[in-house]
């Protein structure tokens, strides 16, 4: 009931604040618990082609899977426009529904640069849903409400996201992680690794366009994409609830040591190229002997690269001789992300089974500290040491996957939105779109 009128209330502020023709939806609202032959297909289509996505913030809006789906549904648009245009696409703006401790916010939602404190210091407070709830806040929601209208037409005329082919949310994964996922502060971590060649040291007749200065400037999918692909993969992995790191395989190589109990999962992402230059050959044959299972290879491969297509064969064979095992165990997490990985839209399908199977290798591995003395009944599990579960030494550390606050959300987004139609006191989680 309070979350419609907030939709309400904001589309007809947007058809005022714009050009919209009469009769035009404004917006479309999700409500999770909204059912009808269709509505999952209709949500999809809100997802993949509005302009805007307005997230409730709630605490019951961040422990709701179905809402993190939906979240990490529209941010892989904007990652795809940016790897293509190489500019910002912050078309994401939430509002507060009920507020949420920072400590609370999982690490898609806490990159936000987003300053809510514009709205009024009674909205930073209470929240739309106090405000809309007391009838003594009646002026300061109706001044939020306004200046959230403002904020998401101006994002609307200023970000053009470009739609895409309609996702079935349901089968996607969680932008909040799994559930009972890790909040900011203890966040989980994964690792990227490149192993490319720069510019400076490419085989004899490859073109230096894919590459740059280093092995994280190697841009595979160039032309169409404008950002190397270290970087969107680091985007990609931020979208589920990761803290990421990125490096060079030539500057990390030599420096692994797998007598080590692991830290936290990792992804190579390998050139096939970068074997045709004998030394780096060797090191990766070297690593490839070393038991690390939870780290999974990923092979770009762009088939409108004229070289590469020539020696597509050759390279191929080249890298299933110099990493049989990495190339094996990466076939079996993933069949697609080792035999190549054709374009960005595939790479962003893909990545979430890659870091999946990764993490599952990761706690099968790590490092594990049992209570000091003989197990008793009603004795604490023991705990992981490392990124899923605290980057120090036992004493005692969180649990791997610290869990969310919340069951469901409330979040408006781009041509559509989200949203609980009961009258409680729950914390409504919904979405609305523009």
């Amino acid at each position: 009931m309070w979350v419609e009128r907030l939709f309400r209330d904001l589309c007809s502020h947007v058809m005022a604040l714009t050009n919209l023709p009469a009769g035009a939806e404004a917006g479309f609202m999700d409500r999770e618990i909204r059912s009808g032959e269709g509505w999952s297909e209709r949500l999809g289509a809100a997802l993949a082609t509005c302009r805007v996505f307005v997230p409730l913030f709630s605490p019951r809006y961040f422990a709701s899977e179905m809402c993190g789906r939906e979240w990490f549904a529209f941010a892989q648009r904007t990652i795809h426009h940016v790897a293509l245009s190489n500019q910002p696409a912050e078309a994401i703006v939430p509002a507060l529904w009920v507020p949420v401790p920072p400590s609370q916010l999982p690490l898609p939602a806490e990159r936000l640069q987003f300053n809510h404190n514009t709205f009024g210091e009674r909205y930073v407070t209470d929240g739309l849903y106090g405000l809309i709830k007391l009838r003594g806040y009646a002026e300061q929601y109706e001044s939020a409400v306004y200046e959230l209208a403002k904020r998401i037409v101006r994002v609307a005329e200023t970000v053009r996201l470009d739609p895409i082919r309609p996702l079935d949310y349901r089968l996607v994964p969680s932008a909040f992680g799994s559930p009972g996922g890790g909040h900011s502060s203890t966040a989980r971590t994964l690792h990227v690794t490149v192993a490319a060649a720069s510019r400076h040291d490419l085989p004899e007749g490859r073109s230096p366009e894919y590459y740059g200065d280093s092995a994280l400037d190697w841009n595979p999918y160039h032309p169409v994409s404008q950002r190397p692909i270290a970087y969107v993969a680091e985007d990609l992995v931020r979208n589920l609830n990761y803290q990421t790191t990125v490096g060079s395989f030539d500057d990390e190589a030599g420096h692994f040591d797998s007598k080590q109990p692991p830290t936290r999962p990792e992804i190579l992402i390998v050139d096939r190229w970068a074997v045709q230059d004998e030394q780096r050959r060797q090191r990766l044959a070297a690593f490839d002997q070393e038991s690390r299972p939870w780290i999974n290879v990923v092979v770009p491969w762009n088939r409108y690269d004229h070289q590469s297509r020539a020696k597509e064969s050759e390279l191929a064979h080249r890298l299933e001789d110099t990493m049989p095992v990495k190339m094996s165990q990466g076939r079996a997490a993933c069949r697609a992300a080792a035999n190549g990985v054709a374009n960005m839209e595939t790479l962003g399908q893909i990545l979430p089974q890659v870091v999946e199977a990764a993490a599952q290798q990761f706690l099968r591995h790590a490092q594990v500290y049992p209570p000091a003395g003989s197990p008793v009944a009603g004795t604490e599990r023991p705990r992981l040491l490392g990124p899923m579960g605290m980057n120090g030494p036992p004493g005692p550390p969180p649990a791997p996957f610290p869990p969310t606050v919340g069951d469901t959300g409330d979040r408006p987004a781009g041509p559509g939105r989200r949203e609980n139609d009961t009258d409680n006191d729950r914390g409504d989680a919904d979405d609305i779109e523009s």
